[in-house]
């Protein structure tokens, strides 16, 4: 086969993809990420060892998150932009090797190959046919290390995210080299399986760093109606995670006549009250990720694409000139827009781009209502505590996770238009787009569904069951009231997932369809200890959570 993918939901035929992805990556770029991937893993056994003598690296550090992010699904397509990460980590490794040899560190005589491989760009292909996931032949073995590997990869995106504001966790980095170089390791199932469950631990860590960073930055996000229409002006549509660039991007418009629309996971920036005095910061432009063919077509300006959630556009897309990277993302074709030596971005090029454009073309009217993160949720304890209390509320059900293609994901609108009325929806991330525009009403004022943000706010979620743990003085966080159904795509949900578990959370329900890179054995050991279990039909579902 030419290359080996499965790290996705939408993985093909539920087993991997073997020629392209249906994500739209082909088998060279699908390689190369395998080969960044390798390296990454050098870089981080070396820091590793590093930490375990007092030797801190953080250019290690920004490598490995930087790498693994771009790694991650629909992040980066640009295979000259992956090799030359790939060209980085040489340097990274070598640099860190010598700080190493310099401290009169120890350095083992039979580290893994990825410590030492380096060569010309001429062999690159060659050798990510022998580093990708079948490398690895014992199948239980394989699933454990790569759910390690991926709930990293989720680590790395919200690390990013943080270290773009200024904000680092020296204990998740520390878990994220030693993760990384457990996978190179001869570990027996038993200890993988402690790495995966440590991982969870830090996944909590890393999701809390994050909020911090963002509240702290730009404040506790507040219940904001968002517009979902448009006006005349011409306009930025702004796509993907990083709320750093949600800033810049503001402030170099603010006053250029260039209008901002946020797109998919971007929506929740309009929670924050440090963006809502930008009067051109508009509204929300469409749904989900995967709608972007149709939508950017009428969009009619520029796109900024933050983070992963891209899909290649079409050769006859008449918005493929109008698309721009920055950060982690990457497409061929695209202009990407990197930081200078001083940390700044202009965006100059894309606001001029901006102006020659015509307005959106309007696709719906209305409001979305959102901004029900831990902050705003607490705040409204006593009013959630007493519909309980009542009976007004019979149940929650966090419904959190990512949005896809696949058919199968009308459940999650059906699912969610059957709920009992007296029943509550928690949510965060993109698979609030299946029913976040359903007029759901509300239970004594509380809407029917409250959106915390985006997928990394799965931690605002948690931060409510926890509150709400101890407001009914409980013991265990699997008495209250809360069912999880969650949607889950790539593998930032993988770690939401691991947090979840860290965090002694049972019988969650996983869809829509249960991860290609679990082993039946690995499965096994979720389900036994955990209750993790997939989807049925909604009506069958709801009966079950309800009983």
């Amino acid at each position: 086969m030419s290359m080996f993918c499965y790290q996705c939901q939408e993985t093909a035929k539920g087993t991997g993809c073997t020629i392209a992805g249906v994500c739209g990556k082909k088998e060279d770029v699908a390689n190369m990420q395998d080969l960044l991937v390798f390296v990454a893993k050098g870089v981080s056994v070396y820091a590793d060892l590093g930490r375990k003598n007092d030797v801190i690296s953080e250019k290690a550090d920004k490598y490995v998150f930087e790498a693994m992010f771009t790694t991650i699904t629909n992040a980066n397509f640009d295979k000259n932009a992956i090799i030359k990460k790939i060209k980085e980590g040489f340097g990274v490794r070598a640099e860190l090797k010598k700080t190493l040899e310099e401290r009169k560190v120890s350095i083992p005589a039979n580290l893994h190959s990825c410590t030492s491989w380096q060569a010309d760009e001429t062999e690159f292909e060659r050798k990510s046919q022998l580093v990708g996931v079948l490398s690895i032949e014992n199948e239980d073995i394989r699933s454990l290390k790569e759910l390690l590997t991926y709930g990293i990869k989720g680590m790395a995106a919200y690390a990013e995210h943080a270290s773009n504001l200024g904000y680092k966790n020296n204990d998740v980095f520390e878990f994220m080299h030693r993760g990384l170089a457990a996978t190179t390791k001869d570990l027996s199932v038993d200890e993988l399986v402690g790495m995966v469950l440590e991982c969870g631990k830090h996944g909590v860590n890393v999701m809390a760093l994050l909020d911090k960073a963002n509240t702290e930055t730009y404040g506790n996000p507040e219940i904001t109606e968002v517009n979902i229409g448009v006006k005349n002006n011409p306009a930025i549509l702004i796509s993907g995670h990083d709320l750093k660039d949600m800033e810049r991007l503001l402030q170099q418009t603010d006053g250029t006549g260039v209008d901002v629309y946020t797109h998919s996971e971007m929506l929740p920036a309009h929670y924050y009250p440090a963006f809502k005095k930008y009067k051109h910061f508009v509204g929300n432009y469409g749904n989900a990720w995967w709608k972007q063919r149709e939508e950017f077509e009428t969009f009619n300006g520029p796109i900024l694409f933050t983070t992963n959630c891209i899909v290649p556009p079409h050769s006859n897309a008449t918005y493929k000139d109008r698309i721009y990277t920055t950060g982690s993302s990457g497409l061929p074709g695209a202009i990407h827009i990197s930081e200078d030596a001083n940390g700044k971005k202009d965006f100059s090029a894309i606001i001029e781009h901006a102006k020659k454009c015509a307005s959106p073309t309007e696709i719906e009217t209305g409001k979305i209502v959102g901004g029900f993160a831990h902050n705003q949720v607490i705040a409204l304890a006593d009013k959630v505590v007493d519909a309980v209390k009542s009976g007004a509320i019979k149940k929650f059900f966090v419904m959190a996770g990512c949005d896809g293609r696949m058919k199968d994901r009308d459940y999650y609108t059906q699912f969610a238009g059957q709920l009992p009325k007296d029943t509550v929806i928690l949510t965060a991330g993109c698979a609030k787009y299946r029913y976040n525009k359903l007029e759901l009403g509300d239970i004594g004022g509380i809407p029917r569904v409250l959106d915390a943000g985006q997928c990394n706010d799965s931690y605002s979620l948690a931060v409510i069951a926890l509150t709400l743990k101890d407001v009914f003085k409980l013991n265990d966080i699997n008495e209250l009231p809360i069912a999880y159904n969650i949607a889950w795509y790539e593998q930032k949900a993988v770690i939401v997932l691991l947090a979840l578990l860290h965090l002694g959370v049972k019988n969650i329900h996983l869809g829509p369809t249960l991860p290609g890179f679990l082993s039946p054995n690995v499965a096994n050991v979720l389900v036994n200890n955990f209750g993790i279990a997939g989807i049925t039909e909604p009506a069958k579902d709801i009966e079950m959570f309800m009983a």
